[in-house]
């Protein structure tokens, strides 16, 4: 049968609709949520019986470092996309510091047909910025935005210069992102910190002060140029506290590690949770959860970045930065639903509604009549271990090894098509390009 006619019922979850949870039928025909709560029955082709669990929209995930063109040892489109899919994950969007970097509209197109054979989940790729790239910047459309490394990176996407960051700022209307840390102040904490191989030093030197300074600098350059901008992984409570102030152009989210590690996890992990920006206090992680809470932060999202274990266990400072959570983030929310740290719809705000209004992206982020069948039932009673054999993220490890968490994805629709189920990715799916409606105004517009 075509899937694209395929009418398929899901009843008896518990659904969370943007306004409220409740057990109604939901029906899936072709891509599209064709309706809710439907007034007769239905002839439909196949009838999912969901009681018992939970059906939320899919997860955006809007920062993700899958490798691939020229890293692909580490991580490539096929095994990321296929964690995704176990993980609830149905569209991602990745960061432009491939290899070679994506700084040009041809590179950008180059990479959304590459993901167009690959992708089991919906994609979407930044642009990067560079001190001299703001033609390509304004030239750009078939993405979620700029990304602007405001702090050390590979290849010549460091901006750090002020008249470079201005123009950016002032000549280009694609909504903005940044990594935030200030490099003046990094490369002066690594000169006081020179010949270390204490890994615990990484958060000394990528310290809360760079953080904070680079992040002042970008709101004050998007306020004053009234241009959009979201902060990614926010690390330090006092970040938090400048986000109060958004003017209806700034958002900022938190990250998995900045909200379940911190610096005493050094003594147990190692560099498996050195990361950029690094890890800080306990009570950062407080700060940051209570900004979530509040409405300060607006979203959750995994800045998965992958190395293989051999990388990442090397002496600190040889080790690399950044670990894998896109097969996990979820769950890792799920188990703190179990645990009263937040509501599910909290959750489903985070990941997958959020996200969408940030980057404008059409038809997705809500259960929603008319939205696209991006999907996933979660059993919030299964309990598991995650555990790095089990892993498909093509590194094969996860810093939460080990761990067992309450609140599980057991099944995965992407524009209507069942892409994961009783544990197994079906890899004849394929998922397609996100859209973006920039004129929408992001998040909030409304």
């Amino acid at each position: 049968m075509d899937a694209r006619n395929v009418k398929t019922l899901i009843k008896n979850a518990q659904v969370v609709l943007p306004d409220e949870v409740a057990q109604v039928d939901v029906v899936i025909e072709g891509a599209r949520i064709a309706d809710i709560a439907p007034a007769a029955q239905l002839a439909v082709d196949e009838t999912i019986d969901a009681a018992g669990l939970h059906l939320l929209p899919g997860v955006i995930d809007d920062q993700v470092h899958f490798r691939e063109p020229g890293l692909t040892h580490k991580e490539d489109l096929e095994h990321a996309s296929r964690a995704c899919a176990k993980g609830g994950v149905t569209t991602f969007l990745e960061m432009p510091n491939t290899n070679p970097n994506t700084i040009t509209v041809d590179r950008l197109h180059e990479k959304l047909e590459l993901a167009s054979g690959k992708c089991r989940v919906n994609y979407g790729f930044y642009i990067g910025a560079t001190p001299d790239n703001v033609a390509e910047l304004q030239a750009a459309e078939r993405t979620p935005g700029i990304k602007i490394f405001i702090g050390s990176s590979t290849g010549n996407l460091l901006v750090d210069e002020q008249a470079a960051l201005e123009r950016i700022f002032a000549e280009t209307t694609l909504p903005a992102t940044a990594h935030c840390e200030d490099e003046t102040t990094v490369r002066a904490n690594a000169e006081k910190y020179a010949g270390t191989s204490d890994v615990a030093d990484h958060s000394r030197i990528r310290d809360h002060r760079a953080a904070l300074i680079a992040t002042k600098r970008a709101i004050d350059l998007a306020k004053r140029h009234n241009h959009r901008f979201h902060v990614l992984h926010v690390s330090t409570g006092d970040e938090t506290d400048l986000l109060a102030d958004h003017g209806g152009l700034i958002t900022g989210e938190a990250c998995p590690h900045h909200l379940f590690f911190n610096t005493g996890d050094y003594e147990r992990l190692g560099t498996l949770v050195q990361m950029n920006p690094s890890l800080k206090t306990a009570e950062d992680n407080e700060r940051i959860w209570q900004a979530l809470l509040d409405g300060r932060l607006q979203m959750i999202a995994t800045d998965h970045a992958p190395h293989q274990l051999k990388e990442k266990q090397q002496p600190y400072p040889q080790s690399p930065s950044g670990l894998p959570a896109v097969e996990n983030s979820l769950a890792l929310l799920l188990n703190q639903v179990n645990q009263g740290r937040c509501s599910l719809q909290q959750v489903a705000h985070w990941m997958c509604d959020a996200p969408a209004r940030v980057w404008d992206i059409v038809g997705k982020g809500r259960i929603a009549t008319g939205y696209d069948a991006d999907l996933v039932l979660v059993d919030l009673n299964k309990t598991a271990v995650i555990l790095n054999e089990d892993q498909l993220t093509k590194c094969g490890w996860s810093p939460w090894d080990g761990e067992s968490l309450t609140g599980w994805p057991v099944r995965t629709w992407v524009m209507g098509q069942q892409v994961f189920c009783d544990g197994k990715v079906d890899d004849s799916v394929r998922g397609r390009e996100a859209t973006y409606d920039h004129s929408r105004g992001g998040y909030w517009a409304g």
